[in-house]
Protein backbone atom coordinates (compact mmCIF):
# COMPACT_ATOMS: atom_id res chain seq x y z
CA UNK A 1 0.00 0.00 0.00
CA UNK A 2 1.24 3.12 -1.20
CA UNK A 3 2.74 5.53 2.01
CA UNK A 4 -0.11 8.24 2.96
CA UNK A 5 -0.02 12.06 3.87
CA UNK A 6 -1.84 14.92 5.29
CA UNK A 7 -0.52 17.14 3.05
CA UNK A 8 2.09 16.75 0.16
CA UNK A 9 4.06 19.94 -1.36
CA UNK A 10 5.60 19.82 -5.34
CA UNK A 11 8.32 22.14 -4.60
CA UNK A 12 10.61 23.09 -2.10
CA UNK A 13 10.92 27.03 -2.73
CA UNK A 14 9.91 29.56 -0.35
CA UNK A 15 5.96 29.05 -1.01
CA UNK A 16 6.65 25.13 -0.73
CA UNK A 17 8.71 24.50 2.31
CA UNK A 18 7.34 27.19 3.91
CA UNK A 19 3.70 25.48 3.48
CA UNK A 20 5.49 22.52 4.35
CA UNK A 21 6.86 23.45 8.01
CA UNK A 22 3.95 25.21 9.00
CA UNK A 23 1.33 22.10 8.15
CA UNK A 24 3.55 19.97 9.81
CA UNK A 25 3.82 22.57 12.81
CA UNK A 26 -0.52 22.26 12.71
CA UNK A 27 0.20 18.51 13.60
CA UNK A 28 -0.32 17.24 9.91
CA UNK A 29 1.84 14.39 8.44
CA UNK A 30 3.65 16.43 5.48
CA UNK A 31 5.52 15.33 2.15
CA UNK A 32 7.60 17.69 0.14
CA UNK A 33 8.43 16.68 -3.14
CA UNK A 34 12.15 18.67 -4.46
CA UNK A 35 13.35 17.51 -7.65
CA UNK A 36 17.04 19.31 -6.53
CA UNK A 37 19.51 17.94 -5.13
CA UNK A 38 19.11 21.17 -2.28
CA UNK A 39 15.70 22.21 -0.34
CA UNK A 40 15.09 26.02 -1.39
CA UNK A 41 14.19 26.23 -5.17
CA UNK A 42 14.98 28.91 -7.35
CA UNK A 43 14.92 31.46 -4.27
CA UNK A 44 17.93 30.03 -2.16
CA UNK A 45 19.82 28.22 -5.56
CA UNK A 46 19.97 30.16 -8.23
CA UNK A 47 17.53 33.70 -7.60
CA UNK A 48 17.21 36.13 -4.53
CA UNK A 49 20.20 34.28 -2.14
CA UNK A 50 23.08 34.17 -4.27
CA UNK A 51 21.85 37.67 -5.88
CA UNK A 52 21.64 39.54 -2.94
CA UNK A 53 25.33 37.63 -1.97
CA UNK A 54 26.77 38.93 -5.16
CA UNK A 55 25.38 42.38 -4.43
CA UNK A 56 26.32 43.04 -1.22
CA UNK A 57 29.82 41.85 -2.60
CA UNK A 58 29.71 43.79 -5.21
CA UNK A 59 28.99 46.70 -3.09
CA UNK A 60 32.12 46.80 -1.36
CA UNK A 61 34.30 46.75 -4.25
CA UNK A 62 32.59 49.87 -5.71
CA UNK A 63 32.48 51.26 -2.41
CA UNK A 64 36.43 50.26 -1.72
CA UNK A 65 37.03 51.63 -5.11
CA UNK A 66 34.98 54.77 -5.37
CA UNK A 67 33.45 55.92 -2.03
CA UNK A 68 36.84 55.40 1.10
CA UNK A 69 38.59 58.11 -0.50
CA UNK A 70 36.08 60.76 0.70
CA UNK A 71 36.32 59.47 3.84
CA UNK A 72 40.16 60.51 3.83
CA UNK A 73 40.72 56.03 3.85
CA UNK A 74 42.82 55.84 0.75
CA UNK A 75 43.36 52.19 -0.65
CA UNK A 76 45.43 51.07 -3.16
CA UNK A 77 45.69 48.66 -5.60
CA UNK A 78 42.09 47.20 -4.95
CA UNK A 79 42.26 44.38 -6.83
CA UNK A 80 38.69 42.06 -7.49
CA UNK A 81 38.81 38.19 -6.83
CA UNK A 82 35.91 36.95 -8.60
CA UNK A 83 36.59 33.48 -7.98
CA UNK A 84 36.20 34.28 -4.34
CA UNK A 85 33.70 36.24 -4.10
CA UNK A 86 31.94 33.17 -6.05
CA UNK A 87 32.93 31.13 -3.55
CA UNK A 88 31.59 33.14 -1.06
CA UNK A 89 28.25 33.63 -2.70
CA UNK A 90 28.22 29.42 -2.96
CA UNK A 91 28.74 29.75 0.70
CA UNK A 92 26.35 31.97 1.86
CA UNK A 93 23.62 29.58 -0.45
CA UNK A 94 24.80 26.48 1.17
CA UNK A 95 24.46 27.90 4.59
CA UNK A 96 20.21 28.98 3.49
CA UNK A 97 19.90 25.71 2.04
CA UNK A 98 21.22 23.67 4.56
CA UNK A 99 19.19 25.66 7.22
CA UNK A 100 15.26 24.86 5.41
CA UNK A 101 17.46 20.85 5.56
CA UNK A 102 17.76 21.58 9.17
CA UNK A 103 13.85 22.62 9.70
CA UNK A 104 12.42 19.97 7.58
CA UNK A 105 14.23 17.00 10.22
CA UNK A 106 13.21 19.67 13.00
CA UNK A 107 9.40 19.81 11.82
CA UNK A 108 9.34 15.87 10.86
CA UNK A 109 8.89 16.78 7.28
CA UNK A 110 9.77 14.42 5.06
CA UNK A 111 11.77 14.88 1.54
CA UNK A 112 10.70 13.20 -1.40
CA UNK A 113 13.47 13.28 -3.70
CA UNK A 114 12.36 13.55 -7.44
CA UNK A 115 10.09 15.10 -9.84
CA UNK A 116 6.29 14.68 -8.66
CA UNK A 117 3.07 14.04 -11.08
CA UNK A 118 -0.51 14.28 -9.85
CA UNK A 119 -1.49 11.14 -11.10
CA UNK A 120 -5.19 11.23 -10.21
CA UNK A 121 -7.32 13.02 -7.27
CA UNK A 122 -5.07 12.62 -3.74
CA UNK A 123 -2.30 10.78 -5.87
CA UNK A 124 1.08 11.52 -6.36
CA UNK A 125 4.26 9.90 -8.35
CA UNK A 126 7.77 10.61 -7.40
CA UNK A 127 9.86 9.07 -10.02
CA UNK A 128 8.16 6.00 -10.30
CA UNK A 129 7.06 5.23 -6.47
CA UNK A 130 3.07 6.26 -5.50
CA UNK A 131 1.92 8.37 -2.50
CA UNK A 132 -1.51 9.20 -1.30
CA UNK A 133 -2.34 12.81 0.36
CA UNK A 134 -5.77 14.17 1.36
CA UNK A 135 -4.10 17.29 0.51
CA UNK A 136 -1.98 18.51 -2.84
CA UNK A 137 0.18 21.97 -2.83
CA UNK A 138 1.57 22.62 -5.83
CA UNK A 139 4.49 25.01 -5.61
CA UNK A 140 6.65 24.38 -8.49
CA UNK A 141 8.08 27.55 -9.05
CA UNK A 142 9.05 28.97 -12.39
CA UNK A 143 12.06 28.34 -15.21
CA UNK A 144 13.33 30.56 -17.53
CA UNK A 145 11.25 31.31 -21.13
CA UNK A 146 12.72 31.53 -24.49
CA UNK A 147 13.13 34.62 -26.91
CA UNK A 148 12.29 34.03 -30.09
CA UNK A 149 15.42 34.66 -31.88
CA UNK A 150 17.63 34.53 -29.07
CA UNK A 151 19.22 31.13 -28.81
CA UNK A 152 20.39 30.93 -25.04
CA UNK A 153 23.64 29.23 -24.02
CA UNK A 154 24.47 30.14 -20.68
CA UNK A 155 27.72 31.46 -21.77
CA UNK A 156 27.68 34.29 -23.74
CA UNK A 157 23.65 34.87 -24.19
CA UNK A 158 22.63 33.78 -20.21
CA UNK A 159 19.56 33.35 -18.03
CA UNK A 160 19.58 35.04 -14.38
CA UNK A 161 20.95 31.61 -13.41
CA UNK A 162 24.37 31.83 -16.02
CA UNK A 163 24.44 35.41 -14.87
CA UNK A 164 25.13 34.64 -11.43
CA UNK A 165 27.66 32.28 -12.32
CA UNK A 166 30.48 34.29 -14.66
CA UNK A 167 33.90 33.79 -13.89
CA UNK A 168 34.85 36.69 -16.09
CA UNK A 169 33.35 40.62 -15.54
CA UNK A 170 32.06 41.34 -19.23
CA UNK A 171 33.45 44.34 -20.85
CA UNK A 172 29.70 45.28 -22.04
CA UNK A 173 26.56 43.16 -20.55
CA UNK A 174 23.19 44.04 -22.30
CA UNK A 175 20.29 42.97 -20.16
CA UNK A 176 16.90 42.73 -22.44
CA UNK A 177 14.30 42.60 -19.81
CA UNK A 178 14.09 45.93 -17.12
CA UNK A 179 12.72 43.86 -14.66
CA UNK A 180 14.34 43.57 -11.37
CA UNK A 181 15.50 40.52 -11.77
CA UNK A 182 17.39 41.89 -14.58
CA UNK A 183 18.38 44.97 -12.72
CA UNK A 184 19.76 43.55 -9.97
CA UNK A 185 22.21 41.29 -11.68
CA UNK A 186 22.93 44.42 -14.48
CA UNK A 187 23.66 46.15 -10.89
CA UNK A 188 26.13 43.54 -9.63
CA UNK A 189 28.40 43.27 -13.11
CA UNK A 190 27.85 47.44 -13.51
CA UNK A 191 29.85 47.53 -9.86
CA UNK A 192 32.51 45.55 -10.76
CA UNK A 193 33.49 47.27 -14.16
CA UNK A 194 30.93 46.44 -17.02
CA UNK A 195 29.55 48.28 -19.13
CA UNK A 196 25.45 47.71 -18.74
CA UNK A 197 22.55 48.47 -21.44
CA UNK A 198 18.97 47.68 -20.52
CA UNK A 199 16.96 46.97 -23.63
CA UNK A 200 12.96 47.00 -22.22
CA UNK A 201 10.20 46.78 -24.28
CA UNK A 202 7.78 49.29 -22.11
CA UNK A 203 8.65 52.83 -21.57
CA UNK A 204 9.85 52.48 -17.95
CA UNK A 205 11.64 49.82 -15.69
CA UNK A 206 10.21 47.89 -13.09
CA UNK A 207 7.02 48.50 -14.89
CA UNK A 208 4.58 46.49 -12.45
CA UNK A 209 5.89 49.13 -9.40
CA UNK A 210 5.17 52.53 -8.52
CA UNK A 211 5.49 54.88 -11.36
CA UNK A 212 7.19 57.23 -9.22
CA UNK A 213 9.47 55.03 -7.28
CA UNK A 214 10.28 53.83 -11.01
CA UNK A 215 11.61 56.88 -11.99
CA UNK A 216 14.07 57.29 -9.12
CA UNK A 217 15.14 54.07 -8.97
CA UNK A 218 16.04 54.75 -12.90
CA UNK A 219 17.51 57.84 -12.12
CA UNK A 220 19.68 56.23 -9.13
CA UNK A 221 21.08 53.48 -11.26
CA UNK A 222 21.32 56.19 -14.42
CA UNK A 223 23.82 57.99 -12.00
CA UNK A 224 26.00 54.78 -11.61
CA UNK A 225 26.18 54.42 -15.14
CA UNK A 226 23.61 52.06 -16.31
CA UNK A 227 22.15 52.53 -19.93
CA UNK A 228 18.43 52.27 -20.57
CA UNK A 229 16.80 51.75 -24.22
CA UNK A 230 13.41 52.06 -23.45
CA UNK A 231 10.47 51.26 -25.68
CA UNK A 232 12.90 48.51 -27.63
CA UNK A 233 12.53 44.80 -28.57
CA UNK A 234 14.89 42.34 -29.26
CA UNK A 235 14.29 40.39 -32.16
CA UNK A 236 17.42 38.30 -32.68
CA UNK A 237 21.16 37.87 -31.61
CA UNK A 238 23.70 36.72 -34.00
CA UNK A 239 27.06 35.08 -31.65
CA UNK A 240 30.68 35.30 -33.02
CA UNK A 241 34.17 35.76 -31.48
CA UNK A 242 33.92 39.19 -31.17
CA UNK A 243 30.79 38.94 -28.71
CA UNK A 244 27.08 39.11 -29.63
CA UNK A 245 25.20 41.41 -32.25
CA UNK A 246 21.66 42.16 -30.78
CA UNK A 247 18.86 43.37 -33.25
CA UNK A 248 16.59 45.56 -31.86
CA UNK A 249 13.61 47.52 -33.47
CA UNK A 250 11.47 50.15 -31.57
CA UNK A 251 8.82 48.38 -29.99
CA UNK A 252 5.57 50.61 -31.29
CA UNK A 253 7.43 50.26 -34.92
CA UNK A 254 9.68 52.11 -37.00
CA UNK A 255 12.84 52.05 -38.69
CA UNK A 256 15.32 49.92 -36.92
CA UNK A 257 17.96 51.68 -35.43
CA UNK A 258 21.82 51.46 -35.69
CA UNK A 259 24.57 51.34 -33.01
CA UNK A 260 27.90 50.43 -32.05
CA UNK A 261 29.91 49.37 -29.26
CA UNK A 262 33.38 49.90 -29.23
CA UNK A 263 36.30 48.36 -26.28
CA UNK A 264 38.01 50.74 -24.20
CA UNK A 265 40.99 49.64 -21.94
CA UNK A 266 40.61 51.64 -18.71
CA UNK A 267 44.21 50.16 -17.76
CA UNK A 268 47.06 48.55 -18.66
CA UNK A 269 45.28 44.68 -18.38
CA UNK A 270 43.97 43.41 -20.86
CA UNK A 271 39.89 43.54 -21.15
CA UNK A 272 38.39 40.39 -19.78
CA UNK A 273 36.77 39.22 -23.10
CA UNK A 274 38.53 40.85 -26.32
CA UNK A 275 41.00 43.25 -26.57
CA UNK A 276 41.17 46.68 -28.72
CA UNK A 277 38.71 47.72 -30.60
CA UNK A 278 35.77 45.65 -32.15
CA UNK A 279 34.17 46.90 -35.13
CA UNK A 280 30.42 45.22 -35.01
CA UNK A 281 29.17 43.43 -38.51
CA UNK A 282 26.78 45.91 -38.85
CA UNK A 283 23.32 44.93 -40.72
CA UNK A 284 20.53 46.98 -41.55
CA UNK A 285 18.91 46.66 -38.41
CA UNK A 286 21.45 45.55 -35.97
CA UNK A 287 21.49 47.70 -33.00
CA UNK A 288 24.54 46.89 -30.76
CA UNK A 289 27.18 43.96 -30.18
CA UNK A 290 27.70 43.22 -26.70
CA UNK A 291 30.36 40.34 -25.03
CA UNK A 292 27.41 38.89 -23.19
CA UNK A 293 23.76 39.45 -23.61
CA UNK A 294 21.62 38.46 -20.69
CA UNK A 295 17.98 37.08 -21.57
CA UNK A 296 15.82 37.83 -18.43
CA UNK A 297 13.11 39.59 -19.99
CA UNK A 298 10.12 36.90 -18.72
CA UNK A 299 9.40 33.81 -17.07
CA UNK A 300 6.99 31.12 -17.00
CA UNK A 301 5.95 28.87 -14.40
CA UNK A 302 6.86 24.97 -14.39
CA UNK A 303 4.92 22.60 -15.60
CA UNK A 304 6.82 19.80 -14.59
CA UNK A 305 4.57 16.76 -15.33
CA UNK A 306 2.87 17.61 -12.18
CA UNK A 307 -1.02 18.79 -13.74
CA UNK A 308 -2.52 21.88 -15.67
CA UNK A 309 -3.29 23.69 -12.38
CA UNK A 310 -0.09 24.61 -12.72
CA UNK A 311 -0.10 25.88 -15.98
CA UNK A 312 -0.88 29.73 -15.95
CA UNK A 313 0.88 32.39 -18.09
CA UNK A 314 4.46 34.14 -16.69
CA UNK A 315 4.79 38.27 -15.93
CA UNK A 316 7.06 39.62 -18.60
CA UNK A 317 9.24 41.26 -15.60
CA UNK A 318 8.73 39.23 -12.53
CA UNK A 319 9.31 35.49 -11.41
CA UNK A 320 6.46 33.82 -10.27
CA UNK A 321 6.27 32.30 -6.32
CA UNK A 322 9.46 31.19 -5.99
CA UNK A 323 11.36 33.97 -6.85
CA UNK A 324 10.61 36.79 -4.59
CA UNK A 325 12.80 39.70 -3.27
CA UNK A 326 13.18 43.39 -4.13
CA UNK A 327 16.04 44.47 -6.84
CA UNK A 328 19.16 46.06 -5.63
CA UNK A 329 22.73 46.37 -7.58
CA UNK A 330 31.54 46.11 -10.46
CA UNK A 331 35.61 43.94 -11.54
CA UNK A 332 38.55 45.51 -11.22
CA UNK A 333 38.26 47.97 -14.00
CA UNK A 334 40.09 46.34 -16.66
CA UNK A 335 38.00 47.13 -19.63
CA UNK A 336 34.64 48.55 -21.02
CA UNK A 337 32.76 49.27 -23.63
CA UNK A 338 31.96 52.77 -24.69
CA UNK A 339 27.99 52.20 -25.97
CA UNK A 340 27.47 54.87 -29.02
CA UNK A 341 24.15 53.84 -29.82
CA UNK A 342 22.71 51.89 -27.04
Amino acid sequence: MPDSFDVIVIGAGPGGYVCAIRAAQLGMKVACVEKRATLGGTCLNIGCIPSKALLQSSEEYHHATHALKDHGVLVDSVKLDLARMQARKAEVVSANVKGVEFLFRKNKVTWLKGTGRVTAQGKVDVDGTAYEAKHIVIATGSESLPLPGVEVDEKQIVTSTGGLELDRVPGHLVVIGGGYIGLELGSVWRRLGAAVTVVEFLDGIVPTMDGEIAKAFERILARQGMKFRLGMKVTGARKGNDGVTLTIEPAKGGAPRQGRIRWTNVNSSPPPWGSGWVQPRLSRNVASTASAAFAVACRRPRTSRTTAASRSSASNTTRRPTATGPAGGRHGRTASRSPSGI
